[in-house]
């Protein structure tokens, strides 16, 4: 039998430790990139309202989903989403939630809308709430998808500085061309405008947003992102009702000017008889003695309320007084889906 290697030992004679080879020096065309620290939540870019659609080659358009906007946070096997006003959502969302961890990125954040569908694969707002049990609700909804329209943060890397191509190239791949999943890509369209806001008027749409190409991704409204409506739709802070045998006969609707409200009109329609009589219900406990706006009408018999829900109000357009015209009631806004009441400022 062969005799085995003798082995060195571990320290020498003179007790030095044993030291590997030198290090080679980093090649400088290669630089170190170390991870990106993922944000706990990204305060969402916001789209300005205007009436009409931006044109040239620097913009391109998409659908505007009527729904609840979402922040989709993948890390390493865990998801949360998050609504517009920072609330933890996932719970709520189970399809979404379980879609996310089915697409092999490790980090990720995805920007998006959550929306339900109707039979012509319209967003569907009332649908929507009706799937999460109603307003301030607390049902789980699997009818929910959501489409895509930004990625904020990819594989450990922060690309908010990207130009938009860039992200939505990034998106696109991470969801290789999905369209029938919980999560699917929110396409965008090139062309002229005032043509693709026509077409999305002609198909019952809510409305377009442009979105300038080469612009970074910043919080808040600082126009690189524009919303046009097809038909106008925002929240009014709800000062007052005139009840009726139904419940509610109608709803008296202030906006913002500043730090005042103002009052805008009435809205009458858009009542379901439970739907009345559950507001009648709320409203019924929220009476005050005086309106909280300057009131000069002609109306008796008003019941005043503190300006606490916001209502989810359609409407044509302003007369000149500044008055609602043909508004349509469509339902109370969540407060965790940052329930905002419209300011005539930023006319």
């Amino acid at each position: 039998m062969k005799k085995p290697p003798s082995s060195k030992p571990l320290l020498a004679d003179d007790e030095k430790p044993l030291r590997g080879r030198a290090r080679k020096p980093r090649d400088p065309a290669q630089p170190a990139l170390p991870f990106d620290p993922m944000p706990a939540r990204v305060e969402p870019c916001l789209p300005v309202l205007k009436q009409r659609a931006p044109i040239g080659p620097d913009w391109i358009y998409e659908i505007k989903w009527d729904g609840y906007r979402i922040a989709v946070h993948i890390d390493n096997g865990k998801v949360r989403i998050l609504t517009r006003g920072g609330h933890d959502w996932t719970h709520r969302f189970p399809a979404i939630a379980q879609a996310a961890l089915r697409l092999g990125v490790g980090t990720a954040i995805l920007d998006g809308e959550a929306v339900v569908l109707d039979e012509r694969g319209r967003s569907d707002f009332n649908r929507l709430q009706e799937s999460l049990g109603g307003r301030g609700g607390k049902a789980n909804s699997g009818a929910t998808v959501m489409y895509a329209f930004d990625l904020l943060y990819f594989d450990g890397r922060d690309i908010r500085t990207l130009e938009l191509t860039a992200r939505r190239y990034f998106l696109k791949t991470l969801l290789k061309g999905e369209q029938v999943g919980a999560i699917r890509m929110s396409e965008s369209i090139d062309g002229d405008g005032d043509a693709i806001f026509n077409a999305a008027s002609e198909h019952g749409l809510e409305g377009i947003v442009a979105k300038y190409k080469d612009a970074p991704y910043r919080s808040g409204r600082l126009g690189e992102w524009i919303k046009i409506k097809c038909v106008q739709r925002e929240g009014f802070a709800i000062v007052g009702y005139q009840p009726s045998m139904a419940g509610i006969g109608c709803l008296f609707l202030a906006a913002k000017r500043g730090d005042d409200l103002v009052y805008v009109g009435t809205v009458g329609t858009g009542f379901t008889a439970k739907v009345a009589r559950e507001l009648r219900a709320t409203l019924d406990r929220m009476k005050r003695k005086t309106p909280a706006i300057a009131y000069s009408g002609t109306r008796t018999n008003v019941a005043w309320v503190r300006p606490t829900l916001v209502a989810d109000v359609e409407y044509r357009a302003w007369t000149g007084a500044g008055k609602l015209r043909h508004a349509a009631y469509k339902g109370l806004r969540d407060p965790e889906d940052g329930a905002t009441i419209y300011d005539l400022l930023q006319e």
